[in-house]
C-alpha cells in the first residue's frame, strides 16, 4: 500500500500520541474545502471528507492540549488554548452531516486549531 493514504477515524482519540501530524495534505484539504462556492457532491462524499477533517482536528487538538498543559500558569496562551479547545470539543461532538456546510465547519475548526498550535510553539512574549 505504498503511496496510498488511509482515512483515520478515531473518535475516542486513542491514537493521539502515536501518530505524527501530516499537516501539509490536511492544510491543502482545508484550503480546498473553504474555497468551495457551490459544490455538488454526494452526501457520502461530504461525510468522508468530514470524517477525515474530524480525525485530524482531534489529533491537532490533542497536540494543542498537550502544549497548553506544559505552559506556566501565568502564560495567557494557555487560557486562550482552553477556549479554543472547549469550542473544538463542542463542535466535534456535533453529529456529522452529509453537507458542504458541515465539511466547511470542520475545515474552519482545523484551521483554528492549527493557528492556536502555532501560537503555542512560538516563544513566549516578553513581559515588561
Amino acid at each position: 500500500m505504498s503511496g496510498a493514504y488511509a482515512v483515520l477515524h478515531d473518535p475516542e482519540g486513542l491514537l493521539d500520541d502515536e501518530l505524527p501530524l501530516d499537516r501539509a495534505p490536511h492544510e491543502a484539504l482545508v484550503t480546498a474545502v473553504l474555497a468551495w462556492k457551490d459544490p455538488d457532491l454526494a452526501p457520502r462524499d461530504y461525510e468522508q471528507i468530514a470524517l477525515q477533517l474530524t480525525g485530524h482536528a482531534r489529533a491537532v487538538a490533542a497536540d494543542v492540549r498537550r502544549l497548553a498543559a506544559a505552559l506556566p500558569k501565568n502564560d495567557g496562551r494557555g487560557a486562550l488554548a482552553e477556549i479554543i479547545l472547549s469550542e473544538a470539543d463542542g463542535r466535534l461532538a456535533a453529529p456529522l452531516k452529509g453537507t458542504a456546510h458541515c465539511v466547511q465547519n470542520r475545515a474552519r475548526l482545523v484551521r483554528a486549531l492549527y493557528t492556536r498550535l502555532d501560537r503555542l510553539t512560538e516563544p513566549a512574549p516578553a513581559t515588561a
